[in-house]
């Protein structure tokens, strides 16, 4: 199979290398590689031959020229281009950076949808009734695994959708994630519940398609071919008004990875309900997600009522104990 293109304009070597660069740190960098190809073209397209022509006016004309209307996804392209020039800097390729443009300004971050166990077991409920389609038998069960597995082990989608049959250890009850996000592949432990689940599919899978090699994918519809991390997140989305959202003012409505979220945030109440102090604990639960650090973990522990009340509970015998009052 032929590799990917090579850039082809006037900033094509440094491209190349600043690519390079980032993957030795470990980084997949394919999301940023299609970006910057972006840019390779718009210069190509422009007739840019010489470096001396880099003009923030340029950079300009470039960032205008791709459709990003909300401001984060604008952000991240500028973001991206601003980091690529001063690496060219610092490489004494330029003089100084073209980029002048501002970030635009972003509103709020958006509030995820906690599911807690209830809603959980309604959305699992419907989504194992889906119908079996001509081109999609196990249906409902497949993808009752995939969200089963964001919830109950903090998967991300696109490590649902590559997960291969010999990833599952039922023997020692671990889950073999590979390659994510990061570029790094992790182990995860799971409970008698989990995998029991997994060994009810794993027959029904069987049953389908027959006999499965290790490198087989888990979730698929054609026993060869794994379920798109794309069609994961669109069924996820087609469920959400069946389960009421979709008309409650003032509430976004979930995404998939909102499921992650809920894995995260409800380790941490039950770290609350238990007295462990979640300080102690929060660089294990940022390796068992596969973050690089607790500072990217901080970004789910979104605050609830819930945690809020568990928290209060905890702390109420401090408060008392500073305010001299006995809370025997």
């Amino acid at each position: 199979m032929a590799g990917p293109k090579r850039f082809q304009s006037v900033l094509a070597e440094p491209l190349e290398q600043f690519v390079a660069y980032k993957r030795a740190l470990g980084r997949r960098f394919k999301t940023e590689e299609r970006q910057l190809r972006l840019l390779d073209r718009f210069l190509v397209a422009r007739e840019i031959t010489r470096l001396e022509a880099l003009s923030s006016e340029l950079v300009e004309a470039f960032l205008a020229s791709r459709s990003r209307t909300r401001p984060r996804a604008y952000n991240e392209l500028l973001g991206l281009v601003r980091r690529f020039f001063a690496w060219m800097v610092l490489q004494e390729m330029l003089p100084e950076s073209p980029v002048q443009a501002r970030p635009r300004r972003e509103t709020g971050p958006r509030v995820p949808v906690i599911f807690d166990a209830p809603l959980m077991r309604s959305l699992l409920e419907l989504t194992g009734e889906l119908p079996d389609w001509p081109r999609a038998p196990l249906r409902g069960p497949t993808y009752r695994m995939a969200f089963g597995l964001m919830y109950g082990l903090g998967l991300r989608v696109g490590e649902v959708h590559r997960l291969r049959v010999g990833d599952i250890d039922l023997q020692r009850r671990v889950l073999l994630v590979r390659e994510s996000k990061f570029g790094k592949s992790r182990l995860l432990p799971f409970g008698p519940r989990v995998a029991a689940v997994l060994r009810e599919f794993l027959a029904l899978r069987h049953s389908r398609w027959g006999e499965a090699g290790d490198d087989a994918p888990l979730l698929t519809f054609d026993g060869r071919q794994p379920v798109s991390a794309n069609r994961i997140s669109s069924t996820f989305q087609l469920l959400m008004p069946r389960l009421g959202f979709g008309d409650r003012r003032g509430m976004g409505t979930p995404r998939a990875h909102d499921l992650r979220h809920s894995f995260a945030v409800g380790t941490l109440l039950r770290w609350y309900r238990e007295g462990i102090d979640p300080a102690e604990r929060l660089l294990y639960l940022s390796t068992f997600l596969g973050h690089v650090g607790i500072h990217s973990t901080a970004v789910y522990l979104t605050v609830t009522a819930e945690l809020l009340r568990e928290a209060s509970r905890r702390f109420e015998p401090y408060g008392a104990v500073a305010l001299g009052r006995d809370v025997r």
